[in-house]
């Protein structure tokens, strides 16, 4: 920090350094000394005191209003898991810039500000169960793993696939849901365009050295067949009398392949589905909830 004026004058020097402090500059400084001001207040949209649970979630200003359904898989998962559970939220438009985990969805309790940090989605579970003061019975079998491995696996990476490396379904659903509401810049956008079909490509090879389009539907298409033997008769998967998470994990893919709100402009997936009526009743079922 300059010496104040108050301090006398300073030894004069015949030597100059790259760090030296021009005599006008210094002159300035001495009349008008740093100042450090106060950290500035929160946003306005921030408020202090949150009266109602708020779930970040990929959606439009509209669809968060009325509280849809997200267009995103894993936002949909535990929006739905939410309702399921008897936990009243309501929904936030947001992106994965501003979660602190880097990914959404993610939760801010009702709770003054500063008493408790936002919720991330690997934590969701555990908080809903202890809000609401339930057990997940359907966690306690061996067979939850198996079965979930087939939408973390066979069923995602197909949609990954339509979703992100068809390129009429990009153009018509992905560019139009994540790519266009995050910027006004045209070359921004080309470029978070040409990113979000790299990471699906990537994500694709990681099992396999090209994308092949038929196996992907064909192991789509044997998990909707696992999925449909498991549901039965059944209104909820492993006979249970309310949906759980699992029914949550199911419905956030089979309602956005069956919703005619996305704009596919190819489907084989949603083709897939329709084959098992059990898994459109369990559709339909659950979108009651919204």
């Amino acid at each position: 920090m300059p010496p104040k004026a108050s301090e006398g004058p300073q030894p004069e020097s015949n030597s100059w350094s790259l760090f030296t402090v021009p005599p006008g500059i210094k002159a300035i400084f001495d009349k008008f000394p740093l100042t450090t001001y106060p950290a500035n207040d929160l946003p306005q949209r921030c408020p202090s005191q949150r009266n109602e649970n708020q779930l970040y979630v990929f959606t439009d200003a509209a669809g968060a209003r009325r509280g849809r359904p997200s267009f995103n898989p894993q936002c949909l998962k535990w929006q739905a898991y939410l309702k399921f559970a008897g936990i009243d939220f309501v929904t936030t438009s947001s992106n994965n810039h501003a979660s602190p985990t880097g990914a959404l969805p993610f939760l801010l309790q009702a709770l003054p500000a500063g008493t408790s940090g936002p919720v991330p989605s690997h934590k969701l579970q555990k908080w809903a169960i202890e809000q609401v003061h339930c057990e997940e019975e359907q966690q306690l079998n061996l067979r939850f793993e198996v079965y979930a491995s087939l939408l973390d696996h066979r069923i995602r990476k197909a949609w990954l696939y339509m979703l992100y490396l068809d390129n009429e379904n990009f153009e018509a659903v992905a560019r139009r849901l994540y790519v266009i509401p995050a910027t006004r810049n045209t070359l921004v956008r080309t470029t978070l365009a040409m990113q979000l079909q790299q990471a699906a490509c990537d994500e694709l090879l990681k099992t396999s050295q090209y994308v092949d389009v038929a196996g992907l539907e064909a192991d789509a298409g044997n998990a909707f067949e696992a999925l449909s033997a498991l549901l039965g008769e059944d209104e909820h998967f492993f006979g249970r009398p309310n949906p759980g998470l699992f029914d949550a994990s199911v419905f956030a893919y089979t309602h956005l392949i069956l919703d005619e709100e996305m704009g596919w402009k190819q489907n084989r997936l949603a083709q897939l589905l329709r084959q098992h009526s059990n898994l459109v009743q369990h559709r339909e079922r659950l979108l009651g909830f919204f």
